[in-house]
């Protein structure tokens, strides 16, 4: 369990160092896969296996579609790959980054603190993340549609931030 968890916390931070690092949409939308995967793990692990599943079928199968929209639209003939000196610089900063933050917080791991959500319960009947599922549809109904109009919102600021030169976002590409 632990040598599962440290993978999944090691890929989730190489993806992070990934997208931060990456200047060209294109190869940062691999870093983003790796993320939301390495993250879904992180959530099986600590027993969210239904807010796991909820993060790929949301993420993966709707933000990436506006991402890879987007991302066509700002095409770049020659894009920066992971291979190119600038990126390889970024990628070196941000791990001498992680590694100082890892030997600063070093005394302070406990890998004995992660547990499964259900291991809190004897005798549960439902699992946590789906009363908390239950929960957000009764009582949180506000923060789902509050939730839903700054997608909405997020999605008309990044096409017009796209759009080049007034000709909207029918353009050739």
């Amino acid at each position: 369990m632990t040598f599962s968890m440290v993978v999944f916390l090691f890929g989730l931070v190489v993806g992070l160092m990934a997208v931060a690092s990456n200047p060209s949409p294109y190869f940062a939308a691999l870093g983003l896969v790796v993320v939301a995967g390495m993250g879904c793990g992180v959530l099986v692990g600590c027993g969210g296996s239904f807010l796991s599943l909820v993060l790929v079928l949301i993420y993966l199968g709707g933000m990436l579609v506006v991402f890879a929209y987007s991302a066509a639209l700002a095409a770049e003939p020659y894009p920066e790959t992971w291979g190119s000196w600038p990126v390889l610089g970024m990628v070196l900063a941000y791990t001498v980054g992680v590694l100082f933050t890892t030997l600063l917080l070093w005394g302070e791991w406990y890998s004995g603190s992660w547990f499964m959500g259900e291991e809190l319960s004897e005798l549960a009947v439902l699992r946590g993340d789906v009363g908390g599922v239950a929960l957000l549809y009764s009582m949180g109904g506000g923060v789902l549609i509050v939730g839903g109009w700054v997608l909405l919102l997020t999605l008309f600021v990044v096409l017009e931030l796209t759009r080049g030169l007034n000709r909207g976002t029918l353009r050739a590409v």
